[in-house]
C-alpha cells in the first residue's frame, strides 16, 4: 500500500514537472518565411520594424522599415513610444535570434507579433526588395 502511495506520488509529480519544463511552446510569436513575411507586409496595418542597429538598417533594410535596435536599453521604451498597439508588428533582424527577442519583449506588452525566420540575410539572398 505505502509502494503504491509512493508511486502514485512520484507519477503526479513528474506529470507537474512536466508541464513546468514545456513552457509556451510557440512564444505567442510567429516565425514565417520570407515569402509569409512580404505577404504580411503588403498590409498597411502592419508595422515592420528593423530591430537591427542603425549602421546595419543604413547598409540596407526592408522598404518601409522602421529600425528600433533591439539591443539598446531603451528598446522598450521606444517600442512604446513609436509603435501602435493596436496594429500588428512584423520584425527582422539579421538572422532572426535579435528579432525572436523582440518579439518575446513585443509580445508581453500586448503587441501581435510576427518574426522574419532566418531574418534578413535570407531576405536578401531570395532576392527581395530592399532599400539602402
Amino acid at each position: 500500500m505505502i509502494k503504491t502511495i509512493y508511486f502514485m506520488f512520484f507519477i503526479c509529480m513528474f506529470a507537474v514537472a512536466m508541464v513546468a519544463c514545456k513552457g509556451k511552446s510557440n512564444d505567442d510569436f510567429k516565425n514565417v518565411s520570407a515569402d509569409e513575411f512580404e505577404g504580411f507586409i503588403g498590409n498597411e496595418q502592419i508595422q515592420i520594424v528593423d530591430v537591427r542597429t542603425v549602421a546595419e538598417y543604413s547598409e540596407g533594410h526592408i522598404p518601409g522599415s522602421l529600425n528600433i535596435n533591439v539591443l539598446d536599453e531603451s528598446f522598450s521604451a521606444n517600442a512604446d513610444e513609436l509603435l501602435n498597439p493596436e496594429q500588428t508588428i512584423a520584425v527582422y533582424c539579421k538572422s532572426g535570434r535579435r528579432s525572436r527577442n523582440a518579439a518575446k519583449i513585443l509580445v508581453k506588452k500586448g503587441f501581435k507579433v510576427y518574426n522574419l525566420d532566418k531574418g534578413f540575410d535570407n531576405w536578401k539572398e531570395l532576392g527581395k526588395e530592399i532599400e539602402q
